[in-house]
């Protein structure tokens, strides 16, 4: 199954409320760190909130 990498490259300061408490549902708290989370459409939904704030590189595991 394929992963997702994504990292954080925008601050979270400022930010509303909802796009905070996903970037940490995700495993985001500090600009430049990165988790590795499944390809899914709940990931994907996500990351479509903090678009703006991340970089996503796709993994593919074999």
């Amino acid at each position: 199954m394929a992963s997702l990498s994504i990292k954080l490259v925008k601050s979270l300061a400022g930010r509303q409320k909802n796009q905070i408490k996903t970037a940490k549902a995700l495993g985001l708290r500090k600009i430049g760190k990165t988790t590795v989370q499944p390809d899914n459409p709940s990931t994907r939904g996500k990351i479509f909130k903090l678009k703006h704030m991340v970089e996503v590189l796709n993994i593919n595991q074999s």
